[in-house]
């Protein structure tokens, strides 16, 4: 070591002011963020063969003293130096040949060999940089977090020790230089453990904008460099009118890299409380995610239907058990062939309502259940390039409402379990040779399934000559369906443009019904039907420059078809073609139905035309006007009106000689501003469903959206009808600085009044997000009705958030 050690040994236990630390970790970070484009940036060492006592030296000044070199470079750019597979950049260097020893002193930026880059003014670092000291020192950690201290020993390759340390996961430095973290640790003593997987915290004082808030004489969270460690998280506050004030507190346990643990009880003022849980587990060629909940506890809600004050009947009397589960597994080995699972069930229509559980309708397998609907399923699926086939089975648990008590939400009619069918099995399977045929693209589909019900269900399943005469009966109908398909499409481009594909579809279907309740059915139906269609489906795009730097691109389309006509047995049910999306996609679809029982036949035209505008600066603008016409009109594409079957009505824009008019468009005149709609509208200028969408950004942070969404396509009044007409927004504007004001809400048209909303105060300075405002609470089907008070969301960088 020199003479100048001791000296600057003897000046260490100097404790720097916070302003000081900050200006060392300023520096660290502006440095750090100009290391890809700065000359005097120090990369990792390159694998240069350099043995472990070699040493590479890029200085202005060197001297050899035995041993010992000693170097320099004042002004300019720092020297540069190599050894033990470590880069360093200083303005002094002393090196022992003989044991590996190194110590720099000045503007020290030192890159270990896996990256990691370190700032001090001082820096002692032993042989295999297993051990080290450093003074006012300071690193950027990966996700971003800043970690500094007064001095940093490196007991070990797993062990740091930091004095007078603060970290913190904010930016400490903008443009105008060093800047108080909204929040930070700060610490007597730290300690980084690798083999802990942890930092320790000895004297730790919380501070928010440089104001202490907490003091605690020991603290741990997890090491930011490790993706997942056991320990709290933030816990979910909340207040609500039937279960009062409620404090979610997750607890999450790794019990492996692959497999975790998460506990989090619910406790609530004025109810029992909730336990929930989750496993994780991660195989080698798969995952498996299962989340449950469980009390023991009584029902709540507004049972009074007469508002008397007593419950009709005592609903909530009793304490039972109640819980859910919601698990899923999706398995993928090597090879072709993949499988999965889901199980979703509860043993309360209402208990996700009532305890505001997260989530519960996530789409996961190879079947989704609907909003409110849950799917227990069990799959797998054979995939190649040619080829695809898949096996399932599911069931449906159905929580929405099929009849709303306005006086008393808690006794709402729930839709039976029993009415919807248990589907197994369902399969799907499909075939292209390699290799054109005839010069077009071959395709062979196939699919069947099985379909069993335990309680009748009438219209729109069933057509009105198939419905019982007299009471209904108990029990449900079965069906069994096989389908074949052959598609031929061959696709020609002319010399002027023009794209010219004809095409040829087949299609063959076998039915077998059971317990059909109309006189003369009751025994098992077989059905066949089939179908073949030949067409032609032509478009031209044409392209203009206009003035300006724009194209405009006109692309009108159509599409001739000829079909033997459409055999729409009365006996089918009508399981899969209930609702159409009428779009300008499915438009020229040869089957413009989601599923296979409804289809159409004859002789058909479409023809439709797309309008687009696209702008040098990258803004565009698109709309599309299209329709379709055919020979006669197909009655058999009517629906029976669920609430009086004996009205039938045109559900999908297709029953009548001319569909409905499909019009869609879209308009981005730049980055912050896209709009998009689309609506089937009927000869009398009727709009049967719409949908429509406005979304913003403005400065950095700024947002907001405004959603439309209608369907107006039953005429037929009663508890069963669907329609609706919504509208949904939200906005984020920020107003000074960082703090700003936040709103979201979803608004019933027909029943003219707000189903959910909240508004609130906002402040996020990319560090924390805590968000305090009011919300309301309008669904129908919640037991308790309407809910509404305060709302807290708080996030945390590093530290994680709630929702």
């Amino acid at each position: 070591m020199t003479d100048q050690t001791p000296q600057m040994r003897a000046r260490r236990p100097h404790f720097p002011t916070l302003r000081s630390l900050l200006l060392a970790g300023c520096g660290a970070c502006l440095l750090a963020a100009g290391a890809a484009r700065a000359q005097d940036a120090t990369p990792p060492a390159p694998d240069d063969g350099l043995d472990d006592r070699a040493l590479y030296l890029d200085a202005a000044e060197v001297a050899r003293i035995g041993d010992r070199l000693e170097a320099s470079r004042e002004q300019g750019d720092r020297l540069y130096a190599r050894f033990q597979d470590h880069a360093l950049r200083t303005r002094r260097l002393t090196y022992d040949l003989s044991t590996g020893v190194a110590t720099a002193q000045g503007e020290v930026e030192l890159t270990a060999p896996d990256g990691a880059t370190v700032f001090a003014d001082y820096l002692e670092l032993t042989e295999g940089g297993q051990t080290g000291v450093a003074v006012n020192f300071a690193t950027r950690l990966q996700d971003g977090s800043s970690l500094m201290a007064a001095t940093a020993v490196r007991r070990s390759e797993t062990v740091n020790e930091l004095n007078y340390a603060i970290f913190t996961p904010c930016p400490i430095c903008d443009e105008n230089g060093p800047k108080e973290p909204t929040i930070s640790l700060q610490a007597q003593r730290v300690i980084q453990d690798e083999n802990l997987r942890a930092v320790l915290y000895r004297n730790a004082v919380f501070k928010v904008k440089g104001v202490p808030v907490l003091f605690l004489p020991f603290f741990a969270h997890p090491d930011p460099t490790v993706e997942r460690a056991s320990g709290f998280l933030v816990p979910e506050i909340g207040f609500d009118q039937e279960r009062g004030l409620s404090w979610e507190q997750p607890y999450l346990i790794v019990v492996s890299p692959s497999e975790d643990w998460l506990i989090s009880p619910q406790f609530n003022t004025e109810v029992e409380p909730l336990l929930n849980l989750q496993w994780r587990r991660r195989f080698a060629d798969g995952i498996v995610v299962a989340r449950g909940g469980y009390t023991w506890a009584r029902n709540f809600g507004d049972f009074d239907v007469d508002d008397d004050g007593v419950d009709d009947p005592p609903q909530s009397a009793e304490r039972k058990h109640r819980s859910y589960l919601l698990a899923y597994g999706a398995f993928d080995r090597p090879g072709p062939w993949r499988w999965g699972f889901t199980a979703e069930r509860t043993s309360d229509k209402t208990l996700f309502d009532r305890y505001d559980v997260r989530d519960p309708y996530a789409d996961n397998g190879l079947y989704h259940g609907d909003e409110r609907r849950l799917i227990t399923q069990a799959y797998a699926e054979r995939q190649t390039e040619r080829s695809y086939v898949s096996v399932a089975a599911f069931a449906i648990q159905s929580l929405r409402v099929v009849q709303f008590i306005e006086s008393a939400p808690g006794l709402n009619v729930f839709e039976r379990d029993g009415a919807l069918p248990v589907v197994a099995p369902i399969v799907e399977a499909r075939w292209e040779p390699d290799g054109p045929v005839f010069g077009g693209r071959l395709r062979l589909t196939g699919s069947a399934v099985s379909l069993y019900r335990d309680d009748y269900v009438g219209a729109p399943v069933l057509r009105p000559e198939v419905l019982p005469v007299g009471p209904a009966p108990t029990e449900g109908v079965d069906s069994r369906r096989v389908t074949g398909r052959v598609e031929w499409r061959r696709a020609m481009i002319s010399a002027a443009g023009v794209r010219w594909e004809p095409f040829v579809d087949g299609r063959f279907d076998v039915y077998s019904i059971s317990q059909l309740p109309a006189p003369g059915l009751e025994d098992d139906q077989t059905i066949t039907r089939g179908r073949f269609t030949a067409g032609l489906d032509v478009s031209w795009p044409l392209i203009r420059p206009l003035s300006g730097g724009a194209d405009l691109i006109l692309e009108p389309m159509g599409q001739i078809s000829a079909s033997s006509d459409a055999d729409l047995d009365s006996r089918v049910p009508n399981e899969d073609s209930q609702v159409l999306d009428l779009d300008e996609t499915s438009l020229f679809r040869v089957d413009r139905f989601p599923g296979l029982d409804l289809y159409e036949g004859g002789l058909r035209v479409t023809g439709g035309a797309r309008a687009t505008v696209r702008w040098r600066d990258g803004g565009s603008a698109a709309l599309f006007v299209g329709r379709s016409w055919r020979s006669d009109a197909e009655p058999g594409l009517l629906t029976a009106a669920p609430d009086m079957p004996s009205v039938l009505y045109d559900a999908t824009g297709l029953a009548d000689q001319a569909s409905d008019w499909v019009v869609q468009g879209t308009f981005e005149p730049h980055d912050g501003i896209r709009a998009w709609g689309r609506a089937s509208i009927d000869d009398s200028g009727d709009v049967r469903r719409a949908e429509a969408a406005v979304e913003g950004r403005w400065g950095r942070r700024n947002a907001g959206s405004l959603i439309y969404v209608m369907d107006d396509s039953n005429p037929v009044d009663g508890p069963l009808n669907r329609n609706y007409a919504f509208v949904e927004s939200s906005v984020q504007q920020f107003v000074v600085g960082d703090w700003g004001v936040v709103g979201r809400g979803v608004y019933d048209l027909d029943r003219d009044l707000f189903v959910r909303s909240e508004v609130g105060l906002l402040f996020d300075d990319d560090c924390v997000r805590f968000e305090i405002g009011y919300r309301r609470d309008n669904t129908r089907v919640r037991p308790s009705g309407a809910s509404e008070g305060a709302y807290v969301r708080l996030t945390l960088a590093t530290f994680g958030g709630t929702r």
